[in-house]
């Protein structure tokens, strides 16, 4: 178990606990800072989650905001089951118009817990294209299977805390929100 600002991380079988509440990780790696637990070691792209109250914060970062966005995309999951345990057997194409790039961000996650939920999929393979207010995506993944995948949450949406969308100092984008589990 590690411990940081009065917060217990449990961390077994790749499974964590931010809480009380569990998440899935993307590999047995954790390494804890101020406010996260990064989950991925790429210094240019990666995700994170990111503990918030009863919930949870998704974090992507990359050389672009379609990376970051991609990341996020991949956090999403993570909060629910460990994305290497699912397979990119089928796509689903997604598409979303916002006022800005920030709400474009919550509409993408938004549009694919709704992908989700409808479909009983999990997703583990991403690709988007922004131009102007539009986003065009791409998730592949499959139908869950609770015995295989152990899903550990249910994400039921993403919200407008701690939003944002921005170009990082050090290079790079990172799209982050808080998601209701």
């Amino acid at each position: 178990m590690l411990s940081w600002q009065g917060t217990d991380i449990v961390i077994t079988g790749g499974v964590g606990q931010i809480h009380g509440r569990k998440f899935a990780m993307s590999n047995m790696i954790a390494n804890v800072g101020a406010d996260t637990v990064n989950l991925d070691t790429k210094p240019d792209s990666g995700w994170e989650l990111f503990p918030h109250d009863a919930d949870v914060g998704v974090r992507g970062f990359g050389p672009t905001r379609q990376a970051a966005f991609e990341q996020a995309a991949y956090a999403l999951t993570a909060a629910i089951t460990d994305p290497r345990g699912v397979a990119p057997r089928s796509i689903v194409e997604i598409a979303c118009e916002a006022s800005d790039i920030e709400f474009l961000f919550v509409d993408w996650l938004n549009a694919l817990v709704y992908e989700m939920a409808t479909r009983r999929m999990l997703f583990s393979r991403f690709a988007v294209h922004i131009r102007d207010r539009r986003l065009t995506g791409w998730a592949w993944g499959e139908p869950v299977d609770v015995a295989r995948h152990e899903p550990a949450a249910e994400v039921k949406g993403a919200t407008l805390t701690a939003l944002k969308v921005v170009h990082r100092a050090e290079g790079g984008w990172l799209a982050q929100c808080v998601v209701d589990v």
